[in-house]
């Protein structure tokens, strides 16, 4: 599968976390202690919030003032309703 340069990094982490949540399930399989796993589990949360951050912010470094560069109202309507939802999303999510 072709990568596109600007998400080479994004995939480098979502496989980072691929393999983080693989050794959550060795170390449950394995009886290992709770809080271990919950330690990891937190780090996976945070390693998810992390690559929620850096691909909101290049939606809105891209997809978003590429909308308000143009002349179409409506685009830039849409646009920051799907920001507004997002960001109510996020919250909800404790994200």
């Amino acid at each position: 599968m072709m990568v596109n340069p600007s998400h080479k990094k994004t995939m480098d982490a979502l496989k980072r976390i691929e393999g983080q949540v693989r050794g959550i399930q060795r170390m449950v399989e394995e009886k290992r202690y709770c809080v271990d796993i919950l330690t990891q589990l937190s780090a996976v949360s945070s390693a998810v919030g992390s690559v929620q951050d850096k691909i909101l912010e290049r939606h809105l470094d891209t997809c978003v003032t590429k909308a308000f560069v143009g002349e179409s109202k409506a685009d830039k309507k849409k646009k920051v309703e799907e920001v507004v939802k997002l960001l109510k999303t996020f919250r909800k999510n404790g994200s």
